[in-house]
């Protein structure tokens, strides 16, 4: 941790907020010490004074326990940590309500997919003690009530903005109480970039072939792009300074990854098939547009981009789930 600045305390009363109730807050506030954690609502109005959250928590040891977890009002008991697992799209929105009462120094931990929603509210309060977070656990709700360690990973928390440097240590060791695995990284851009790209390389084929991670590797349309694919990452990832890789060490990364999680449902799968806004746009649709902006060639990430887009309106509008775009198959 040499470099990382002092192990400076938390400010305020000690406890966590989590801003974000879905599988990944709830994971999170299910390992973290009983007592220490508060859900933040989005302004609506059942949630009232004094209520809690409970589900069950299956750990991935395979026991299950019970989870009761109180929402917080941050105006009424201002916490010492907040950690936002809102999707990437709704982070500044769910945010900007809560920032006034946030106390000052009191640092945020951000762990969106992609990229562009750090950096967003980095810029937005470029004052506030702002980290993000790259994770590899996994966590999936397969019925209401029940959310279930689905993967075990690790977790890595670095600065997005100077005043979060010195809190470094005493933000990984508070993560750290949950008994998950947590480090500091010095470099978090790059660690944010190392899983954008399989990310990139996974999601949105899984999205338009509506296929477990696994399946795609031996599908036409997958094997017809992922060359191209991998030569754009690697074209803007040397733009934006980050460690070159050569578009095969990408492409052995993305494959890898699936092979290791062939029978897993991404994340942007279950949200086309649920009828819920993807994060297209934070992962190939931020690839694409920083290619553009360098004028990078990006015409895959391009297109994935919106054929899932396309998807996603289809699905809300009725057609049926399973739908694959033309030339897909």
């Amino acid at each position: 941790m040499n470099g990382l600045g002092a192990n400076q305390q938390l400010p305020g009363s000690g406890s966590i907020a989590i801003l974000g109730a879905g599988s990944l807050g709830q994971l999170w506030a299910g390992y973290l010490p009983a007592g220490s954690v508060a859900f933040v609502p989005r302004p609506t109005p059942e949630k009232e004074p004094g209520a809690s959250l409970a589900y069950r928590l299956e750990r991935f040891d395979g026991s299950v326990r019970p989870v009761s977890v109180p929402w917080l009002s941050v105006a009424a008991a201002p916490p010492s940590l907040l950690l936002v697992t809102t999707k990437a799209g709704d982070t500044l929105s769910a945010l900007e309500p809560h920032l006034p009462d946030l106390p000052q120094g009191a640092p945020i931990v951000l762990f969106q997919n992609g990229m562009g929603s750090q950096q967003s509210v980095a810029e937005r309060w470029p004052r506030q003690p702002v980290l993000a977070a790259s994770t590899t656990e996994g966590a999936n709700r397969p019925e209401p009530g029940y959310t279930v360690h689905a993967g075990k990973g690790e977790t890595w928390v670095g600065a997005l903005t100077d005043s979060a440097t010195p809190l470094l240590r005493q933000v990984v060791n508070t993560l750290a109480a949950s008994g998950l695995t947590v480090h500091p990284e010095a470099d978090i851009h790059q660690r944010l970039w190392d899983k954008l790209l399989v990310n990139a390389g996974i999601n949105a084929f899984t999205a338009i072939l509506n296929c477990r991670n696994g399946d795609i590797l031996n599908h036409r349309f997958y094997l017809e792009h992922i060359d191209n694919l991998c030569e754009e990452i690697a074209a803007v990832m040397n733009a934006e300074d980050c460690q070159p890789l050569a578009p095969h060490a990408i492409r052995q990364r993305i494959e890898a990854v699936a092979r290791n999680t062939a029978n897993n449902t991404s994340s942007m799968l279950s949200d086309r098939q649920q009828g819920r806004t993807t994060e297209i746009d934070f992962i190939n649709g931020y690839i694409a547009r920083q290619g553009q902006a360098r004028g990078i060639r990006v015409t895959v990430n391009q297109m994935l981009t919106q054929q899932v887009q396309q998807l996603s309106a289809d699905t809300k509008a009725g057609e049926p789930s399973n739908h694959t775009r033309p030339g897909a198959s």
